[in-house]
């Protein structure tokens, strides 16, 4: 099954909450603009094959900014981001 990044772009959302994870666990203190762009952008970059659907979630792995985000798959709504090795 492939997923479609399309979908995800056009569909993606945010809690108040997760701006703040994001932060705490990135050590940053982006906006929460900044932080729509960058995940935006990041998503947009990574390869179809590196956009796993796991359970309920789907998950963006970028070797380049060794970040993972996680989304729901129903919502679209990102759940969190967590450095990568």
């Amino acid at each position: 099954m492939s997923i479609d990044k399309t979908e995800i772009l056009k569909n993606i959302c945010y809690t108040e909450l997760v701006y703040e994870r994001i932060n705490k666990k990135l050590k940053t203190d982006y906006s929460k603009s900044e932080i729509e762009t960058i995940l935006f952008n990041i998503i947009k970059e990574t390869a179809d094959a590196s956009v796993q659907k796991t359970g309920k979630n789907f998950y963006v792995t970028n070797t380049i900014h060794k970040i993972r985000i996680t989304i729901n798959s129903n919502t679209y709504r990102v759940i969190t981001v967590d450095k990568t090795i």
